[in-house]
């Protein structure tokens, strides 16, 4: 992991504008980082950052925006984190609505465990992370080898 970080957002439509005031909040740090959102989160949290930062600073804003969660978009995002292309995710998921794409959230957070990236389930953990040392700086995840697990005989 380098620097600049390749932070993922994801956000219920329960928990947007939570996301978007989050956002607003760490923009500063935020906007010296990739960001990689899906769908309609995406283009909330451009406008929501494009709208706090100073006119000459916009065309420094990396932001990815993949299809929406239940168009593919939590699959897109589990493919970019098991290539290493996502650092670390901020999912801000409702856990008092069940969602028709279930499956597709378990399996984004699978793979977020599996590639042991750090990962926010609610705003105080990503503030926990947004303002650790480790943000400022290089650091790399030990993943675990799951090759025994593929290889293992049933």
């Amino acid at each position: 992991m380098k620097t600049l970080k390749r932070i993922g957002l994801v956000a219920h439509d329960n928990r947007k504008n939570d996301l978007i005031e989050w956002v607003i909040w760490n923009y500063e740090e935020l906007s010296k980082h990739e960001l990689i959102c899906t769908g309609t989160t995406g283009r909330l949290v451009e406008d929501a950052l494009l709208s706090k930062l100073p006119i000459n600073k916009h065309s420094q804003l990396k932001i990815t925006k993949l299809k929406s969660g239940p168009l593919g978009g939590d699959q897109q995002l589990g493919a970019m984190i098991s290539e290493g292309k996502v650092d670390m995710l901020i999912f801000l998921w409702d856990p008092m609505q069940p969602q028709p794409h279930d499956v597709d959230v378990k399996a984004l957070l699978r793979i977020t465990a599996l590639y042991n990236i750090p990962t926010a389930a609610n705003r105080s953990t990503a503030d926990f992370m947004i303002s650790s040392p480790l943000m400022k700086g290089e650091y790399e995840p030990i993943v675990k080898d799951y090759a025994a697990y593929i290889t293992r005989k049933v």
